[in-house]
């Protein structure tokens, strides 16, 4: 018997139960019709499921349209079952485990079209390092960011030095030219917003020279966990995201 609605106050849950209830009625039982209706409303809401939501499911509005389909789609119930299963477990998955963070991919689309041979690339191999090899992903992270100022100062024409400069320095330069500096506003919270800004890039850059790989380590130095890399990673992604977005409304 399917679990009251009413009771169910995550999206996993919600998920499963939407999975439960076509499985129903694809074999033949009876269930809600606004079951169907408030949970694929609710789930094609949210902008995190887009690529995760089957089509039928944006197709198909109410539990009748998806009976006509998958009745039309499929003779049997055991591949009727089989097709659902398969269908809705990549959202499943997505909520159970949160492997892929929220921002990643609008991160990923704006650093692929910023700099596609260079910038883009290091924030696939920080995503697909965090795990199996944290230090490396820290040093990835850092390099992202290093990148995303240099790429800015050079379209800006700011002279710097191009081989031996700190992050720090670097996001110095960045946030002067973009009107980012704590120092160029009044507004207490812009002030103190900015600063937490400027803190993320200097404690990322002491991370990276602390736990990252690129100047070898104690054997007796701590090593950094997969979430001190997704941390970096993330926060190295979501400044990228914010440095490049504030570089395109000054260009236009």
């Amino acid at each position: 018997m399917l679990t009251e609605i009413e009771f169910i106050n995550n999206d996993f849950d919600r998920v499963e139960y939407f999975q439960n209830l076509v499985q129903t009625r694809a074999t033949g039982g009876e269930v809600d019709k606004n079951h169907y209706i408030q949970i694929r409303q609710h789930i094609i809401a949210n902008p995190n499921y887009a690529e995760l939501i089957p089509s039928w499911v944006k197709r198909n509005r109410n539990i009748d349209q998806f009976w006509q389909f998958i009745k039309n789609k499929f003779p049997t119930y055991a591949e009727r079952r089989v097709f659902l299963n398969e269908e809705l477990n990549p959202l499943l998955e997505y909520l159970e485990t949160k492997q892929t963070l929220p921002p990643a991919k609008s991160i990923d689309e704006v650093l692929s079209k910023f700099d596609s041979d260079g910038i883009h690339f290091a924030w696939q191999k920080a995503l697909e390092r965090k795990t199996q090899d944290p230090e490396g992903a820290i040093t990835i992270s850092r390099s992202i960011l290093e990148s995303v100022c240099k790429h800015i100062l050079h379209a800006k024409n700011i002279e710097f030095n191009e081989t031996n400069i700190e992050i720090s320095e670097l996001y110095r330069l960045t946030s002067k030219e973009l009107n980012l500096s704590p120092d160029q506003h009044t507004e207490k919270i812009f002030k103190q917003i900015l600063g937490g800004c400027s803190g993320i890039i200097n404690g990322l850059g002491s991370l990276r020279n602390k736990h990252g790989d690129a100047h070898g380590s104690s054997p007796r130095a701590v090593k950094p966990k997969p979430r001190h890399a997704e941390l970096a990673v993330n926060l190295a992604g979501t400044m990228s995201l914010f440095l490049i977005s504030t570089y395109k409304s000054t260009e236009t």
